[in-house]
């Protein structure tokens, strides 16, 4: 038996990354449109690429997460792919601090880990039942 925590948390993952991926998307799509009248856009680039990358691996390691919820042998794989989607919110808020001190937020950050972070606990408690 596995961590059904994970199992859900993996869904979870698999429904706010897909979220995260057509918006991402579509950002994307309104950085070209103000690239286009003149504005200067390096960090909010360099942001959209980030959380783009963001949002598809936060897809997939839900995907990684469900498939693997009741086999204790890839809890590692598990974890690893938890750790870059947690790295992956903190790279996206130093960004904002760095370019956008103002629309920083503090609550933003903590809800941007709250799965990764249960996640990761459901990945390491699959790797104890090992």
């Amino acid at each position: 038996m596995g961590s059904k925590f994970l199992k859900v948390t993996g869904i979870l993952m698999i429904i706010f990354g897909a979220i995260a991926l057509v918006t991402s998307i579509i950002a994307m799509l309104g950085l070209g449109v103000l690239e286009a009248l003149g504005l200067p856009m390096g960090l909010l680039w360099a942001s959209g690429i980030i959380s783009l990358v963001g949002a598809v691996a936060e897809f997939v390691a839900g995907i990684i997460g469900v498939k693997n919820w009741n086999k204790p042998e890839k809890a590692n794989t598990c974890i690893g792919w938890g750790i870059v989607v947690a790295l992956m919110c903190i790279v996206s808020n130093v960004l904002t601090l760095i370019g956008y001190p103002d629309s920083f937020s503090v609550i933003s950050v903590i809800c941007g880990l709250v799965i990764p972070v249960l996640y990761l606990i459901g990945a390491f408690q699959n790797k104890k039942l090992g």
